[in-house]
């Protein structure tokens, strides 16, 4: 039995639909009513990082699992790890980040990402650390604008990322927990080139046929943005963040995804051409439906 916690997350959800037919699956999440279209093999348990009682019931048989957590600054982490080493889990495989690897990441984000690597090392399980850069779907961000006034909005708009597609990360994922030869391993993810804001736009752009216009944000501008949605230490480490991918720090480009896969990481072009639905204006899409 392999478990993917955060299954109806953004690399979570790619996971589950990765994995050959059949596999033996269990799928944590805190609300199973809400997971629909589950896969033949697969079940659906409620668990929650709060609750170590329902982590030992998720945990029972368990053999490998996908690990994500998202509470930044909490001990989600510690407490899976504890519940996975008392069931007896032997292989554990971790959604990282690739910042953890610069010296110059000081962020709350960053030291949390590192002190989870170093809990999981040290937890005397086998494990496997991924290190994606960005996602290509944070780019979802921008549909309602693409959509009500065909802009995009973004601080530091020409400095690149080289930003990975979900499917990729999930596909090294499954590759990691069913494939010898991962344990102990670091792969760091990218996507096959580092590409800017305003390349990603021009893009989009092309996929749905409409112009689209990039307007470039202030950082007060951002920064406003974000206190609207996170705690001021959490919008502070993005904002750190962008400023690193503003002096370089996230255009380096690796081999990991093919080294795992044996094919070339997808490109932003098949991403975007594969998620059109998610930004056309109902305009679009409605011209789209009479043409087919």
């Amino acid at each position: 039995m392999i478990l993917v916690t955060g299954a109806t997350g953004t690399v979570g959800r790619e996971v589950v639909r990765s994995f050959p037919a059949g596999a033996p699956l269990r799928l944590m999440t805190r609300n199973p009513a809400q997971v629909t279209g589950v896969r033949p093999g697969a079940e659906v348990v409620a668990g929650d990082y709060a609750d170590p009682g329902s982590l030992a019931r998720v945990l029972r048989g368990v053999r490998g699992a996908f690990l994500v957590t998202n509470r930044v600054g909490g001990d989600d982490d510690a407490v899976f790890l504890r519940a996975a080493r008392t069931a007896g889990v032997r292989h554990v495989v971790k959604l990282s980040a690739a910042a953890v690897a610069d010296e110059r990441a000081d962020d709350l984000i960053t030291r949390w990402q590192r002190t989870n690597e170093d809990l999981l090392r040290g937890s005397g399980m086998d494990w496997t650390l991924l290190r994606p850069r960005s996602f290509m779907s944070n780019c979802l961000s921008w549909a309602g604008s693409i959509r009500s006034e065909g802009v995009v909005r973004a601080l530091y708009g020409t400095s690149v990322n080289a930003c990975v597609d979900p499917r990729d990360i999930a596909e090294v994922a499954v590759r990691a927990l069913t494939d010898k030869g991962h344990c102990g391993a670091v792969h760091t993810l990218t996507g096959p080139e580092a590409i800017s804001a305003v390349e990603q736009t021009d893009r989009l752009a092309r996929a749905l046929g409409v112009p689209l216009r990039f307007e470039e944000l202030e950082p007060e501008q951002a920064r406003a943005a974000l206190l609207r949605r996170y705690p001021e230490e959490l919008a502070d480490a993005l904002l750190g963040s962008a400023r690193r991918q503003r002096d370089g720090a996230k255009a380096a480009v690796g081999g990991g995804v093919a080294e795992v896969t044996g094919r070339p990481a997808r490109s932003f072009d098949e991403w975007a051409g594969d998620h059109v639905t998610a930004f056309a204006p109902r305009d679009v899409l409605m011209r789209a439906m009479a043409v087919t």
